[in-house]
Order: structure tokens, then C-alpha cells, then sequence
């Protein structure tokens, strides 16, 4: 992923990308801001990386692609610490 939303641009979409996915997994309660930004910004690399492995160009999405990368890569990261936290109780 190339970016060229700058600094602040990846924290603002990966804050909301996170926050949105916290909601859709059921976290939200448990994360603060720095956690929905970290899951954001982790789950938008770990989107960009899965949508790269099928051939998808995901640099030159945009911001609105960027933003569902973002989202898909986060709630696929919260699932998978759902799958990890849920083993070890």
C-alpha cells in the first residue's frame, strides 16, 4: 500500500476503519481510540497484503478503497484475537 494520504490521513482512516470494525466484531466496549486506531492501521496493512495475495491493485484504490481495506483487514484482525483470547479461557 502506498501512502499517499500522508500521516494523519492513515490515523483518521484507520481510527474509523477500527471503530467500525470493533462495532461489527462485538469489541467496542473493551477498545479504546488507540486501540481502533492500531487495529486499523495493522488491519490496513493485513488487508492491503491478503487483497495483494488475489491480484487486486490496492494502490491505486483510492480513499474510499483504502478505507474498506482498512475495515476488512481490522475485522479479520479482531476475529483472529477473538479465535487467540477465546482458546486461552
Amino acid at each position: 500500500m502506498t501512502p499517499t494520504l500522508g500521516f494523519i490521513g492513515w490515523i483518521v482512516i484507520g481510527g474509523l476503519a477500527g471503530w467500525i470494525a470493533s462495532m461489527v466484531m462485538s469489541r467496542d466496549a473493551s477498545m479504546g481510540i488507540f486501540a481502533n486506531i492500531a487495529a486499523g492501521i495493522v488491519g490496513g496493512l493485513l488487508g492491503g497484503f491478503l487483497l495483494s495475495l488475489f491480484g487486486v491493485d490496492v494502490a491505486g484504490g483510492g480513499m474510499i478503497f483504502s478505507f474498506l481495506t482498512c475495515l476488512l483487514g481490522a475485522v479479520i484482525l479482531l476475529w483472529i484475537i477473538n479465535a487467540v483470547a477465546g482458546r486461552r479461557r
